[in-house]
């Protein structure tokens, strides 16, 4: 592949697409960004962007924005776990997709990588490591976020099969790192347990990747990757209690040590998410993430390792990197 190539990302703005945007830039392609007006940039001043404004829900910037690219990174997506309108959600999730991708075959592009998640596959009884063999359906899916996931997944396989969409899927777990700008939900519990707000844990389990290692896996999907598959891109499978605990060793705190059950849990989320509904704020707990805390998400990316060459680094890299960026933001006191 020629690197110079005009290439499209969608989510440049974001947490794992301005990882992406410096990945490609790195490479040496030449990338065009498709933003919201709104969305903030100060996060990648000093890179060679070129900003086109333009919504994923208006099909008509979409295909603006698509005129002359070879290759498309479809990597925006409303990450939520709570919206006073959950339809805000799946409409960014499924109907954005569906718009890019049906202009990426009106261009004829070469390629596309598509952004899925890990929320998309099912996960082993026993707690062991999911892999990427067992898909999800819409009704599965735990909220909004989940279920759009899944639906847009599953739409970006059908336009593979009918239409010969050339795309490529790539599964992220949880990324953590720096330039998590709004902050993403784990980027809020990291933000939130370094500061010493969090004084007890639920028993459950997920899996964090440096999100510069997440950017790596989309270069090498785009590079390595067959149409039509998806890859696992993750990194540690870790207990939230150890999580918390790294955290607070790395700030020089106490680690919580109250383990709350679940049972506990939903009515606080509840009235969390009560709250939100009259102050217009997401809620920290949400019903959704406690319901989803029953599971320990738990996966492997080995399918990537051995397809893609995808080498994710040790997950205290990105705990420690995504610290030192909060500080360096404002996020936390600087010390």
């Amino acid at each position: 592949m020629v690197c110079t190539a005009q290439t499209l990302l969608t989510g440049a703005s974001g947490f794992v697409g301005s990882a992406v945007a410096r990945m490609l830039l790195d490479a040496g392609f030449s990338v065009r960004a498709l933003v919201r007006p709104s969305s903030p940039r100060f996060h990648l001043d000093g890179i060679d962007l070129e900003f086109v404004e333009g919504d994923l829900r208006d099909a008509g910037s979409v295909r603006q924005a698509m005129t002359g690219v070879r290759y498309v990174f479809h990597v925006a997506a409303d990450y939520r776990l709570w919206a006073h309108d959950p339809g805000e959600i799946i409409n960014t999730n499924v109907e954005g997709t569906r718009n890019v991708m049906r202009e990426a075959l009106r261009a004829g592009v070469e390629r596309v990588v598509y952004t899925s998640s890990v929320a998309t596959l099912g996960l082993r009884p026993d707690g062991s490591a999911a892999d990427e063999s067992v898909p999800l359906s819409e009704f599965q899916g735990i909220g909004a976020y989940k279920r759009s996931k899944i639906a847009a997944e599953r739409l970006v396989e059908a336009m593979v099969a009918a239409e010969r969409l050339p795309a490529v899927i790539v599964n992220p777990s949880t990324p953590i790192g720096p330039r998590d700008v709004k902050p993403t939900p784990t980027g809020r519990i990291i933000v939130e347990a370094a500061r010493g707000r969090i004084p007890g844990f639920v028993d459950t389990g997920l899996n964090l990747v440096h999100v510069d290692d997440v950017a790596a896996g989309h270069l090498a999907a785009l590079r390595r990757g067959t149409v039509g598959e998806r890859y696992i891109l993750a990194g540690a499978n870790v207990r939230f209690a150890d999580m918390l605990a790294d955290i607070a060793r790395l700030v020089g705190r106490n680690p919580p040590l109250l383990r709350v059950p679940r049972a506990a849990a939903i009515p606080v989320a509840y009235a969390a998410q009560a709250m939100a509904r009259l102050t217009g704020r997401e809620p920290f707990a949400t019903v959704d993430g406690v319901r989803m805390a029953k599971y320990r998400m738990f996966f492997s990316a080995a399918k990537a390792e051995r397809d893609l060459g995808f080498r994710p680094r040790p997950y205290l890299f990105g705990l420690e990197d995504a610290i030192r960026w909060f500080r360096q933001a404002g996020y936390l006191d600087r010390r």
